[in-house]
């Protein structure tokens, strides 16, 4: 790290808040992570994601070198054979046979360097990215109302409205830092928040009223409140009649209160006092997620929202309009230079000849792409059926994160030709490729990215790159000078392609497109080394400033109306049946990311949720056998996965929630996009995560285990595992239809145990209790405890000793008992619910019954537990109100 300042600005590589961070080396060399202050869009504070950044840093399982079939080569050797590769398909089936898959963890720079070579040069628009797994619904209904791909509002909003309504968004676990600044404003100055999704989520803590409406009627709960204004007279005519078209036919395909209250399961009363609330309250920003986007009607569902907008003249003025919050990093960059298959660069059309004139004119080349390309989930089965002849994949992983994810693994394996950047050498993915190129990581890059408020902000390198790996952006330079365009891909830093992004920004346009940063279209090095975040439109003269669009009109459509969009409610495309009578719904938990490939490394990540799980209403589990805690099986008509049952009434009866993030890295069945149908919206393109019809099971375990290991535990050929991190190993859940023959081999095998380690058992075969210590000297190197039920040991206590020194007797029974005692000299904290500083259920309930706390303020005094990023205190109130009640070392999270 000498070449690089002692503290370097850079901006967080997770959700779409795009939160500034400044990293350095503390006085014992190791780097540290800590809020920027200074950055606009968190002023200093971080998630608990955000706060665990630097224990991610980690060399472990990095890919350091090209791999060419699994054997190491030489950059020049793996690039001439990707170039050749890519140039030979071309030449024999055309430009439609390569593609590119990218991501929103690609920097701006990336994505501007991949879609120029594929839409600009190879004459292919066969480029999409995983955005369209999240946001591709909000670009297209933003595209049909504003004409571009707008977000009219701003963060500061979301503290200056009356009312702020979340859909489909559980704000305080997915963008935790956004979902601060809410409730400060709410606590400040009285804000009132609706919560609009099926489940009761953490965000309920906040809440004044939540909308627990039937998956996939969000359409008709809007399509019911635009009727509900016109009939009592708060249509904002002066607006509509000045700067809109089509209000007509949408409030002709408006239904009453009625009938949006069963289209939606919510009663006529409580529907008609939110509509109430929305009437009585000028000042309303609607915040809307992965559950509006993610559904076959999505588009409709983000118009049906911004028809109220629109209809109410609520847009563009301070603290109103509709708000997508995006999930990723970079989705929104990625969305400016056209990263989506149906997109060209600089918020411009495909369909549209003059903005194709004016991309070919500026890149140099006869003509761009015409015709959109493959959108995700075509574009994998194109490459399934021998359509897509080779295919390069950077920085995420499709196998897991795609519907019907099986299937894509297949899809992959049949392709000619894979390539895939990653920073990881082992996922998924990487094993499905013929040539894996190692990228820079977090930290080691330079670029920019924007957040969902339209922010572009710096990430800067501030530790060297490991190896022989590469940024994205030089990976495919490279590769697209072997394919004979070097005269187009002159770049040697991203400053260079930041500067001709910005120029290609302010292209013939003089406002007549929303997205300009023609003021950074000279950047130089030294310019582009120290930008600060700053907002667009930044056209050139214009200095950096907050701004909002759309109060006063100026659309970006041919007549610079808003349009507003009629919409009709119809049922998600699954259908639940006898065989699969519940809806499954996927999102995110509250510690970890996308497909863990970085959040997996940090054990006080894992600490919260270390094992997949599943959401099940009482009632529903009931009537399938399922008791809380059980290994149960989920199962679609596409797969079967194995995860730990959640039994909780703030699951709407008839739905299951899983999360998404388990691949087969880290469980054997629980990678749930398996499960997950491959229908999408017909307008974006964006799959239906929130919807497919499931079954429920038991899973018939005749044994249960619970290990840790200072070694990875060897688990080949057991029924059901789930690994997780420890701060000294690894942790693991294990299970098992059969016995084994004999339990002490079964323990040595799974961990490892060598002649020198001294073994330490318990058996009661009759009970069918079986528990293992290994120690190396006098440090646990490995523990094991069986049973014919669900294990009741301390699961935290006992991954805590891992690595210990424990020379006493009475100390290493103890462990063996699974749990602290009492005046024994050791603290069982029980598992953690604040990942932030590390405090366990156990340290609420003592400061709840012994401290006398009873407020979620009281308990963060006493033991810091919601302090930093709070997304934890739905938890911490949700103990204090059971009495400190909850079992100890079992936590039960409120999943996203």
């Amino acid at each position: 790290m000498t070449k690089y300042a002692p503290a370097i600005r850079s901006t967080c590589p997770y959700c779409g808040v795009g939160c500034g961070v400044i990293a350095a080396r503390n006085e014992e060399g190791d780097i540290e992570v800590k809020g920027d202050r200074d950055h606009p869009a968190n002023f200093g504070r971080l998630c608990s994601k955000g706060s665990a950044l630097a224990e991610t840093l980690g060399p472990d399982d990095r890919l350091l070198a090209p791999l060419v079939h699994g054997k190491k080569a030489s950059w020049s050797t793996a690039l001439d054979l990707v170039a050749k590769k890519f140039t030979e398909a071309i030449d024999e089936y055309g430009p439609e046979s390569v593609a590119f898959y990218v991501s929103g963890q690609c920097l701006t720079e990336d994505y501007y360097v991949a879609n120029k070579l594929m839409k600009g040069l190879i004459g292919s628009a066969n480029i999409d990215t995983n955005s369209r797994l999240c946001m591709a619904s909000s670009v297209a209904g933003h595209r049909r109302a504003f004409g571009t791909d707008t977000v009219p509002g701003t963060y500061d909003d979301l503290e200056l409205a009356d009312l702020v309504i979340l859909v489909g968004s559980n704000l305080a676990w997915c963008h935790p830092v956004l979902f601060q600044r809410l409730a400060a404003a709410r606590e400040k100055r009285g804000t009132k928040v609706v919560l609009i999704d099926p489940r009761e989520t953490a965000s309920v803590e906040i809440a004044d009223m939540h909308l627990a409406l039937a998956p996939g009627s969000d359409v008709a709960l809007f399509s019911g409140l635009l009727s509900h204004l016109a009939a009592v007279g708060r249509i904002d005519l002066n607006y509509v009649e000045q700067y809109t078209s089509g209000f007509d036919a949408a409030l002709a395909a408006a239904i009453p209160t009625a009938d949006a209250a069963k289209l939606t399961g919510i009663d006529a009363q409580t529907l008609s006092r939110f509509y109430e609330l929305f009437t009585s309250n000028p000042r309303v920003v609607t915040v809307y997620s992965q559950g509006v986007n993610q559904s076959s009607a999505g588009t409709d569902k983000v118009n049906a929202i911004i028809n109220c907008h629109l209809a109410t003249g609520r847009i563009g003025h301070p603290g109103m309009g509709p708000f997508s919050i995006t999930g990723q990093p970079n989705a929104m960059g990625g969305r400016e230079v056209g990263g989506l298959a149906n997109m060209l660069a600089a918020h411009m059309d495909l369909d549209n000849g003059g903005h194709r004139d004016i991309v070919a004119k500026f890149w140099g080349v006869p003509r761009v792409v015409k015709r959109p390309g493959l959108k995700a989930v075509d574009l994998f089965q194109a490459a399934g059926d021998g359509r897509i002849k080779a295919l390069w994949i950077m920085a995420t992983n499709p196998v897991d994160s795609l519907p019907e994810a099986d299937g894509v693994r297949a899809a992959l394996k049949a392709c000619p030709f894979v390539v895939v950047s990653d920073v990881i050498r082992h996922t998924d993915t990487t094993a499905c490729a013929h040539v894996l190129l190692p990228s820079a990581a977090w930290g080691e890059k330079d670029g920019t990215v924007t957040n969902s408020e339209r922010v572009i902000s710096r990430q800067r390198a501030f530790m060297p790159a490991p190896g022989m790996a590469r940024p994205d952006w030089w990976q495919i330079v490279q590769v697209a000078r072997r394919m004979g365009y070097s005269e187009a891909f002159p770049f040697e830093s991203p400053a260079e392609i930041f500067a001709e992004h910005a120029a290609l920004s302010a292209a013939s346009n003089d406002g007549t497109r929303d997205f300009d940063i023609g003021a950074h279209a000279a950047i130089d090095a030294q310019a582009y080394d120290e930008l600060a975040p700053f907002q667009w439109p930044q056209p050139e003269g214009r200095s950096p400033g907050i701004s909002r669009f759309f109060a006063n009109g100026g659309f970006f459509t041919p007549d610079r109306r808003g349009r507003f969009i009629p919409t009709s409610w119809r049922a998600p495309a699954s259908a639940t049946s006898a065989e699969f009578p519940l809806v499954l719904n996927t999102g995110r938990i509250r510690d970890q990311w996308h497909t863990m490939t970085r959040t997996a490394r940090s054990a006080r990540l894992m600490g919260h949720s270390p094992e997949p799980f599943g959401e099940i209403h009482p009632f529903d589990a009931a009537a399938a056998g399922v008791r809380d805690g059980d290994l149960t099986t989920i199962s679609s008509a596409s797969g079967t996965v194995i995860v730990r049952a959640m039994v909780t009434g703030r699951q709407q009866r008839g739905s299951v929630f899983v999360p998404m993030h388990w691949t087969d890295r880290y469980s054997s069945k629980g990678r749930i996009d398996a499960l997950v149908a491959a229908n999408t919206d017909p307008v974006s393109g964006q799959p239906e995560l929130k919807f497919s019809a499931v079954s429920i099971a038991p899973f018939q375990a005749a044994w249960q285990g619970f290990a840790v290991s200072v070694a990875r535990p060897a688990l080949g050929g057991l029924d059901y595992w789930a690994l997780a991190t420890a701060k000294a190993g690894y942790r693991l859940d294990l299970a098992g239809l059969k016995e084994p023959d004999d339990w002490t081999s079964f323990a040595c095998g799974l961990l490892a145990i060598g002649e020198d380690g001294e073994l330490l058992s318990y058996r009661d075969a009759h009970a069918g209790q079986y528990r293992f210590a290994v120690f190396d000297g006098e440090q646990l190197a490995a523990a094991l405890f069986v049973a014919r039920t669900p294990i009741a040991v301390s699961r935290s206590w006992v991954t805590e000793q891992l690595g210990q020194f424990i020379s006493d007797p009475a100390a290493r029974l103890r462990l063996l008992a699974g749990r602290a005692c009492a005046g024994a000299g050791s603290k069982d904290r029980g598992a953690i619910v604040c990942a932030c500083f590390e405090v366990g259920v156990n340290d609420i309930v003592a400061a709840v019954k012994a401290g006398g706390c009873t407020t979620v303020d009281a308990v963060g005094a006493a033991v810091r537990a919601g302090t930093n990023c709070g997304s934890c205190r739905a938890e911490i109130s949700r103990i204090i109100d059971d009495s400190g009640s909850a079992a100890p070392g079992l936590v039960r999270p409120l999943a996203s």
